[in-house]
């Protein structure tokens, strides 16, 4: 079987803080549990860093993402009774206080954006509670993601407009491809990296082949 996994030599750990280099991951979107499905990420020397087990599974209508002894890290929700494409992300397995809204953009005149992603209590000022931002020049975005999720080819951008993290096709090795379902996950020291992997499950969720299978 080919391997997955980054072939550099090189290991760097993404810290929010803006110190160090940029980390490359490999995202492989398969469970390595029996009959589960879900999404397997590896850094570059191959240790598993990132599951998610339960994603189309889940009878909760979420979404776990863990650390590689089973840690919750993050858990997304889909927000209910909203208007439009709108998700909350909550630290762990908590379900209150979420930390993140995320919401879908929808607008012929920009199909460049994907979606934006606030801090969820700044959303709420002033939105009347609508758990996300309704303009990509809203001062309550923290991300904006650009790109194109279906060709694995998708950037994600701060406030100043700086690419924090991307999403690229991996290249073939000895002339076998990948597909789609193995890619890059570059992380740059701005943004955690769990964070940036919750954002890949909610595009996939937004975008991708099995959305809202696991709502």
């Amino acid at each position: 079987m080919t391997k997955v996994y980054p072939n550099t030599t090189t290991l760097v750990t993404s810290s929010p803080n803006g110190k160090g280099n940029a980390a490359i991951l490999t995202v492989w979107k398969k469970s390595l549990l029996f009959s589960c499905n879900g999404f397997t990420v590896f850094d570059s020397k191959g240790d598993l860093i990132f599951r998610v087990d339960n994603y189309m599974a889940s009878n909760k209508g979420e979404i776990v993402l863990m650390d590689a002894a089973g840690k919750p890290l993050y858990t997304i929700r889909r927000k209910r009774l909203s208007f439009g494409d709108n998700w909350l992300v909550y630290d762990g397995e908590t379900a209150a206080n979420p930390r993140f809204a995320a919401r879908k953009h929808v607008n012929i005149l920009n199909t460049k954006c994907l979606a934006h992603v606030s801090n969820y209590n700044k959303a709420n000022e002033g939105t009347g509670g609508s758990g996300g931002c309704s303009s990509p020049n809203s001062k309550n975005v923290m991300y904006e993601i650009e790109g194109s999720y279906t060709q694995r080819c998708c950037a994600v951008l701060d406030k100043s407009r700086r690419r924090v993290a991307e999403i690229k096709q991996k290249e073939a090795v000895g002339g076998v491809g990948f597909g789609v379902d193995v890619f890059r996950l570059i992380v740059q020291p701005e943004i955690d990296a769990a964070l940036a992997m919750t954002l890949v499950i909610l595009l996939d969720q937004m975008f991708g082949s099995s959305r809202r299978l696991s709502t």
